[in-house]
């Protein structure tokens, strides 16, 4: 709604406005604040920034038919504001009352402006990810700065900012919850900014190691909660194309990084690495601070829940906060326990995360290996040497365009015919085709990398297949595991995130002593063969994997839910289901039983979303439209 229309508008609905603030206050205890009292109504519409386009009527707020009473024992429980409110206000997309849309629920941006917000939080994710592994290609100059360290030492200092990625998530993914998006992107952004500075300044390689591990763990969370916005914004059956451009971007800058970092170094040395790393970083901190807004849900309504009561002395909450109450010490026990008992509890949890693990691990042995092969062996220079991860960088780009053109559609096709939803394994798909190129690829590269009478473009090749199946398996798994678990996929991606930065962390630190000790084909080979035990995994499950999930507590109750789902029931209705079948069992004598959480609020979590256009938002969608 522009603000010419708001300036129109406000004559026509301020006297009713009044009368309807009136009638509310009528029915409250009269000991209210002063404020709180009839004839003492004002505009408290929020004023437009930068970060904040449109604004709803404060008249369309408050006027909103909200159940409860406005005390501390009946709050009003708020939601967005629908077209059914008694106002005169024009609605956003002309005169038709029925078209007014609550212009501060992210779901109702514009279609440029959701784009302009996914590409901010994606470049976010990128620029982190790129810092992991840009001073990875400058570490020959960091050795003529630092000299007799060990082998070891000089790769921490890109195992050290991955050794960030184990603590980051059980910080930044339960604090969003909190606080929301934008809050925790503009303070960790800020700090992430600083700590590269200061690995400009430092003069040891202790130092630099400290605070590159300081930068990484809190640009995770950029890698955390990214994921988030774009699911904030996108409705499920939207969400793909979205997805695909943000997943890009934790794939892309590994690949990117020494490129830049290669060439950079080589001519200026690795603090203009560390320093163009912090012009970026600074650059993204301040195009968040101005165009970055507030886009989940559950933390707009809770701010709007404290304006109302603020303003009017009576009480309101958000439904979602009356529901499942958003505790601090609450929030972190679980984002600290959860993962760990999935990890151990449940067999698919495990494997998968062991999985990704190796994959993860391998990408970041590359940085170690690709120096050895193309500038130790071929004699290139640093910023030539850097190229070689263009392969890389290819392969990341087709899996995408596979996703967005084959994948998307043929899922989204089914779908269809389904009725709605899909059995999790239907996800596999991808998996199975990354799974076999993966470590095809590896092995290519492993047998074309020495002797060096083969052409440098035979390894390169090799690297096209690897980079393509690893998205490929990254964006499979991940959205099995997340249509399999649904309220506990949030979860299930943090425990994820842990083991495959500690693989990220530990395996590259053997990786020169591995090819110094068994040759570069071997030490390939051996890589290679790792992927290949693993790759059997998605054709397993696909098979297996429901009667897997069936046998296990946490996996059996992701079933039932998406069966529920798929009969159309609501979130609220499920959640009631779900408290009696608990009460049921415990009355029983089952103690061990998973608690009950606030389903809407999980099946709309950031980590849950990530995972792509997944058909537990599609069925919840199509459910909200039939109430």
């Amino acid at each position: 709604m522009s603000s010419s229309q708001l300036d129109k508008q406000e004559p026509q609905s301020s006297a009713s406005s009044i009368t309807v603030a009136e009638n509310h206050y009528h029915s409250h205890d009269p000991s209210l604040p002063a404020k709180s009292k009839p004839g003492s109504f004002e505009d408290h519409t929020l004023k437009p920034r930068p970060w904040i386009r449109k604004t709803t009527p404060y008249s369309r707020i408050i006027e909103q038919p909200y159940d409860g009473a406005g005390t501390r024992e009946q709050p009003f429980l708020i939601d967005w504001v629908s077209s059914t409110a008694p106002s005169t206000d024009i609605g956003e997309k002309g005169s038709d009352e029925s078209k007014f849309v609550d212009v501060e629920n992210p779901m109702t941006y514009g279609k440029a402006y959701k784009w302009s917000i996914v590409v901010l939080a994606a470049m976010s994710t990128l620029g982190v990810s790129m810092a992991s592994s840009m001073l990875s290609a400058a570490v020959f100059d960091m050795r003529v700065d630092f000299p007799g360290k060990s082998i070891e030492s000089y790769i921490m200092v890109t195992s050290g900012f991955v050794l960030g990625f184990v603590l980051g998530p059980f910080i930044w993914a339960p604090m969003s919850e909190i606080y929301g998006r934008r809050s925790l992107f503009i303070y960790t952004y800020i700090a992430f900014t600083l700590f590269n500075g200061l690995v400009c300044a430092s003069q040891n390689l202790a130092t630099v190691i400290v605070f590159r591990f300081l930068a990484g763990t809190f640009g995770a969370s950029a890698m955390t909660n990214a994921g988030g916005v774009v699911a904030d914004v996108f409705e499920a059956k939207q969400r793909g194309l979205g997805m695909a451009v943000f997943a890009s971007a934790p794939f892309m800058g590994p690949a990117i990084g020494p490129i830049i970092g290669g060439f950079l170094g080589e001519h200026r040395g690795w603090r203009w690495v560390a320093g163009l790393l912090t012009f970026f970083s600074g650059f993204l901190t301040l195009l968040g601070f101005l165009f970055l807004p507030e886009t989940y849900g559950p933390v707009i309504l809770r701010q709007r829940a404290k304006r109302l009561s603020k303003i009017t002395g009576d009480v309101y909450l958000s439904r979602g906060d009356a529901s499942a109450p958003t505790k601090a010490r609450q929030v972190f026990g679980k984002a600290l326990a959860m993962p760990w008992i999935l990890l151990f509890k449940e067999p698919i949890v495990a494997l998968m995360a062991l999985y990704l693990a190796v994959i993860y691990a391998i990408l970041y042995m590359l940085f170690t290996a690709f120096p050895i092969v193309f500038q130790q062996n071929r004699g290139w220079s640093p910023g030539i040497g850097g190229l070689a991860f263009i392969g890389i960088a290819v392969g990341v780009a087709l899996a995408l365009a596979y996703v967005v053109v084959i994948e998307n559609p043929r899922y989204s096709r089914k779908l269809k015919t389904q009725g709605g939803w899909l059995v999790p394994e239907e996800r596999l798909f991808t998996a199975m085709v990354g799974g076999i190129m993966l470590p095809a690829g590896l092995f290519i590269f492993a047998w074309t990398a020495v002797p060096t009478h083969i052409h440098w473009i035979a390894p390169i090749i090799g690297s096209v297949p690897f980079g393509c199946g690893m998205v490929l398996v990254f964006l499979g798994v991940l959205g099995y595991l997340v249509d399999a678990y649904l309220i506990f996929a949030a979860s299930v991606l943090a425990g994820n995130t842990v083991v495959r930065s500690i693989f990220g962390v530990a395996f590259p630190l053997f990786t020169k002593r591995m090819c110094d000790n068994l040759g570069v084909n071997y030490a390939g080979t051996l890589i290679a063969c790792l992927a290949l035990l693993f790759a059997p995994s998605p054709f397993i499950f696909y098979v297996y994997g429901k009667k897997i999930r069936r046998s296990t507590a946490f996996g059996r109750i992701g079933d039932d839910i998406g069966q529920m789902l798929k009969a159309g029931m609501t979130p609220v209705q499920i959640q009631k289901a779900m408290a009696a079948a608990a009460a049921a069992k415990k009355a029983e004598g089952e103690n061990d039983v998973p608690a009950v959480v606030d389903v809407e609020a999980s099946i709309n979590a950031p980590a849950i979303a990530s995972a792509g256009d997944d058909a537990v938002g599609a069925a919840q969608n199509a459910t909200k439209e039939q109430v």
